[in-house]
């Protein structure tokens, strides 16, 4: 059976929102995946654009080398929260996959999120 838990992301303090320091690869480590291959995990990730100019905000998914590591979205200025990965799923393996973040200016995007760890 399954066994299903939900956490904060591994580069958050108690959960508190990790701030983006990165502006270029290898972004700023968001959350690093398990080493074991019968664990899964379910990665939420929010931002926030604290700064008043539209920033560009790059996820490297599990990997830096390769433009299919990527995921590129636009945070507008002031917005709140806005939902940058949706519940994307990294399998365990015996060199963790990291999920890093970079952005056009340093320190003005935040990551908020969670994630869904499932076991089988």
């Amino acid at each position: 059976m399954a066994t299903f838990t939900k956490n904060h992301l591994s580069g958050s303090t108690d959960g508190r929102m990790i701030k983006v320091a990165a502006t270029a690869t290898a972004g700023t480590t968001i959350h690093t995946g398990s080493t074991t291959t019968t664990t899964f995990h379910e990665v939420w990730l929010y931002a926030v654009n604290s700064d008043t100019t539209d920033r560009k905000l790059t996820i490297e998914w599990g990997g830096t080398s390769s433009p299919d590591d990527l995921i590129e979205q636009t945070i507008t200025a002031e917005s709140g929260l806005v939902l940058v990965v949706a519940g994307l799923v990294l399998q365990g393996n015996a060199t963790a996959l990291v999920v890093r973040a970079f952005a056009a200016t340093a320190d003005v995007v935040m990551i908020a999120g969670y994630v869904n760890e499932i076991t089988v």
